[in-house]
């Protein structure tokens, strides 16, 4: 374990930081990894499925939140289950759920700052789409920081964690699984890419769900705080 200011933890993992060393593939997640979780995006999404789900099925607000919970655990995202359960159009429902303000999150010039210094590509995995995703990085200060921001359109709507989401991403883009690494939020999402072979950071921010799934064997590194682990890991690579 490394230590950050006033003895943090910057990480927990049975790896040390040199293991990542020949890495030049760095998969992100988007929501509660690349901002903190106290932003509480979600709140704002969830509040807006909410509204979405009651006015399409013609039910209240409490049932609609039930029906939404249960399918982001039994199906990865509300989308698929909307989907799968009720023809949805996904356009439809991302424009909606997503049309929320950004005033919540602020540039993080020390993340920005471990970012860059990331050797080869930098890319974006996230069960939203693509628009949300950059209207995010914009106001986190992230644009043009990551390219592809693979999205759920180009997963064919099979969210994290199937893992034909994390094979398109491979494939499309020629990715070494051998040599990238995947940062989440959510356990569950890191099994299917350590499978693929890549190294893998679970980012502990104590969301709700966060730690289902969770297990030794599919997670190399854990931290809560992903500035102080990447500003470590800048450290370790520059090292002889």
């Amino acid at each position: 374990m490394v230590s950050g200011p006033a003895s943090l933890p910057v990480f927990l993992g049975a790896l040390p930081l040199s293991a990542l060393r020949g890495v030049d593939c760095w998969i992100f997640d988007l929501d509660n990894t690349l901002y903190p979780a106290s932003a509480d995006l979600f709140g704002l999404i969830e509040a807006r499925m909410g509204d979405f789900i009651a006015a399409r099925l013609g039910i209240d607000l409490a049932e609609a939140k039930r029906l939404q919970k249960n399918w982001y655990l039994d199906h990865g995202t509300t989308l698929a289950g909307l989907m799968m359960h009720h023809g949805v159009d996904p356009h439809h429902f991302l424009n909606y759920v997503h049309d929320i303000p950004m005033d919540r999150l602020s540039p993080d010039p020390a993340l920005k700052a471990a970012i860059t210094a990331l050797p080869g590509r930098r890319m974006v995995y996230t069960n939203g789409d693509e628009p949300y995703a950059r209207r995010v990085l914009a106001a986190l200060g992230l644009s043009n920081m990551f390219d592809p921001i693979h999205d759920i359109h180009a997963c064919a709507y099979k969210p994290k964690p199937d893992p034909s989401g994390y094979a398109l991403l491979q494939e499309r883009y020629g990715i070494d699984t051998a040599s990238a690494a995947m940062f989440e939020d959510m356990a569950r999402n890191l099994k299917p890419a350590k499978a693929f072979g890549m190294r893998t950071i679970w980012i502990d921010n104590g969301i709700e769900a966060g730690d289902v799934g969770h297990h030794p064997d599919h997670i190399d590194f854990e931290t809560p705080d992903l500035a102080a682990f990447l500003t470590a890991l800048a450290q370790e690579l520059t090292l002889p």
